[in-house]
């Protein structure tokens, strides 16, 4: 029976080279120049932030594969709104963490450039 309709073309994903390059190969230098002194945070909060950004990085690469596989437009914004949203909710969880620590320990933290005002900066950055 012939079928009106072409069928879709599926790409393998290393035909498109999905994967992110190094900056140091794309010839771009490191954005923020590495500081020996930084603020302290708890260890739980780095691995918590690192699985939602882990989680983020699978959802951006699903996102790619929907784009690829040519998924209904409302679906992939849907996706697109709930990377989005995981990404914030990592950052205000970072600011969080910031500002107890800026409460915490108030005199280190303006010694280290993170005083009330700079992570309340931080904060409207993300709202």
């Amino acid at each position: 029976m012939f079928n009106a309709v072409p069928p879709r073309v599926y790409f393998k994903q290393e035909d498109h080279n999905l994967r992110a390059k190094p900056r140091t190969t794309l010839g771009i230098p490191p954005a923020v120049p590495v500081v020996e002194e930084s603020m302290d945070l708890p260890e739980a909060t780095i691995d918590d932030l690192l699985k939602r950004l882990r989680r983020v990085e699978g959802q951006i690469r699903g996102i790619q594969q929907m784009l690829l596989d040519g998924r209904e437009c409302r679906d992939v914004v849907t996706q697109i709104s709930a990377a989005s949203s995981a990404l914030d909710q990592a950052g205000f969880k970072l600011v969080a963490s910031g500002l107890a620590y800026c409460l915490n320990n108030p005199e280190r933290a303006a010694e280290e450039g993170y005083d009330i005002d700079d992570v309340q900066k931080m904060f409207m950055k993300l709202a």
